[in-house]
C-alpha cells in the first residue's frame, strides 16, 4: 500500500462510483452453507415466473431472479453477478426456501464396472 501525502494510506483501488463495498458474509448473513439445496456447479436453476414483487429480496437475489428466466448453471450466475459460489449457493438457497426458484440437478451416473475400467486398459496399452 502507498502512503500519500499527510502519511495517509492511498485507497486508489476505491472510487466514488464503486458505491458501498459489502462483503459476501454480510450479504449471507454470516452463513456459509445453504438452507435447503444442495447446488452443484453444474446445477440447473430457473426463476419461477411471475416472479413476485418482494421487498425482502437483496439486489444479487433480484439479479439471479432476472437473470434465470433461463436455465442457468450456478457456475454462470457466481460468475455473472462476480462472487464467490459459497456466497451464490446460500442465496439460491433463499430464494428456493422462499419458493421462486427450481433447481434440476445433474444425473447421478454410476461408476463403471472394474471388468470395462480393465478392458479400457487393456485396449490402451494394446495401442
Amino acid at each position: 500500500m502507498r502512503t500519500g501525502a499527510g502519511g495517509r494510506h492511498d485507497d486508489a483501488w476505491y472510487d466514488q462510483d464503486a458505491g458501498p463495498v459489502v462483503r459476501p458474509y454480510a450479504m449471507t448473513r454470516g452463513r456459509t452453507q445453504p438452507i435447503r439445496g444442495q447446488f452443484d456447479l453444474i446445477s440447473l436453476v430457473v426463476a419461477r415466473w411471475p416472479v413476485p414483487q418482494r421487498a425482502d429480496l437483496t439486489p444479487e437475489q433480484s439479479e439471479i431472479l432476472a437473470s434465470c428466466r433461463r436455465p442457468l448453471s450456478v457456475a454462470e450466475i457466481a460468475a455473472a453477478l462476480d462472487l464467490p459460489v459459497g456466497t451464490v449457493r446460500v442465496l439460491l438457497g433463499d430464494l428456493l426456501e422462499a419458493g421462486l426458484i427450481d433447481t434440476h440437478e445433474p444425473p447421478v451416473l454410476d461408476a463403471p464396472s472394474e471388468d470395462l475400467l480393465e478392458a479400457v486398459l487393456a485396449g490402451l496399452r494394446a495401442l
